[in-house]
């Protein structure tokens, strides 16, 4: 490595994003461990990474309780078979051992900031919103909104139908392919939508009968409902091709700022955050990629930060070498040596 990260991080920094120019490259993996191990010394308590915020949730477990199979724990709850990368495995394995004999407030937290889903793939909203209409109906406390009641006597499962319909690449590809702008879907968008409203309007009886953390973790799974079906209705708009997917890639990176944003309100307090993920989602400017023959540009989840925390977000884009990465909007850049 060229630089010390530390020299990137100012006092009112509580969100430090270190990119990467691809998710292939183990080395990238390797330093990101090594600094994150810097700065647990300086007092971050948590790192979060590009891979699904819901199925996270059980790696986090894990490392803070030891819950899960290891095995188990990597393969589902780290995204596109990264949980198999050797830097992945000993970063969760490093963070175990880091908590074992630690007090549940010193323990580091594990994050997942990405969006429930794929370039070619999106899955139904099912599961998450059922997850988070059993937690706002459990027995108890005040009666639920004239709309969370409506929501309770739908059938989700009827409503969402089959998984395939939804996750099929063809519903990616062609808009006219898409269930995200039928009827059923703008129902399920309109109950999920409801319901969080519900989880903030209820959320001090909420948390007093389950917990802080409980109420964030079901806010999660609403919030990846919700998200899905957001998604879904973009992919289901007839527009140019280069629009229409640059508008999917901003509605996932806006998807990964909700996230962010939700991960900082649950670690405010324990320290700041490392997040890790690739270049185009964390730099400060506008993003662009060029795919087949279309130009795409939209502002990624770091420029969105950097317009709504300002100082309190920073990022350095990590690379093989200084040329491959435009220091527009970059804070800084860190080469990363790999061995010959």
């Amino acid at each position: 490595m060229s630089q010390d990260i530390r020299d990137f991080v100012t006092p009112s920094c509580d969100l430090l994003a270190l990119g990467e120019p691809t998710h292939l490259e183990p080395a990238f993996g390797r330093a990101r461990n090594e600094l994150f191990a810097q700065l647990v010394d300086q007092g971050f308590r948590s790192i979060a990474l590009e891979t699904d915020r819901v199925p996270a949730l059980a790696v986090n477990d894990h490392v803070q309780e030891g819950a899960g199979d290891f095995d188990e724990v990597m393969s589902e709850g780290i995204a596109f078979g990264r949980g198999e990368l050797a830097p992945n495995r000993q970063l969760v394995t490093w963070m175990r051992e880091y908590n074992r004999a630690r007090p549940p407030e010193e323990r580091l937290a594990f994050h997942g900031f990405d969006a429930e889903m794929e370039n070619l793939s999106a899955p139904s909203p099912r599961r998450y919103l059922e997850h988070a209409r059993a937690y706002l109906t459990r027995e108890g406390g005040l009666a639920p909104t004239l709309a969370l009641a409506s929501a309770s006597a739908v059938d989700l499962a009827s409503l969402a139908g089959d998984e395939e319909r939804w996750s099929r690449t063809e519903a990616v590809l062609d808009p006219a392919m898409s269930i995200g702008a039928t009827a059923e879907a703008e129902t399920l968008r309109c109950l999920a939508d409801d319901m969080l409203t519900e989880f903030h309007a209820r959320a001090p009886e909420l948390i007093a009968a389950t917990s802080r953390a409980e109420w964030f973790r079901s806010k999660a799974h609403v919030t990846a409902g919700l998200g899905l079906l957001r998604y879904h209705r973009q992919l289901a708009q007839p527009i140019e091709e280069g629009t229409r997917i640059s508008r999917l890639l901003a509605t996932r990176d806006a998807l990964m700022v909700e996230n962010l944003l939700d991960i900082r309100a649950i670690e405010a307090g324990r320290g700041p955050t490392l997040v890790f993920g690739h270049n185009l989602h964390l730099r400060r400017s506008l993003s662009h990629m060029r795919m087949r023959d279309l130009d795409l540009n939209w502002y990624g989840a770091g420029a969105i930060l950097g317009s709504l925390v300002g100082e309190r977000y920073a990022f350095i884009a990590a690379s093989l070498c200084p040329d491959e990465v435009t220091p527009e909007g970059a804070d800084g850049v860190l080469r990363i040596d790999v061995p010959d």
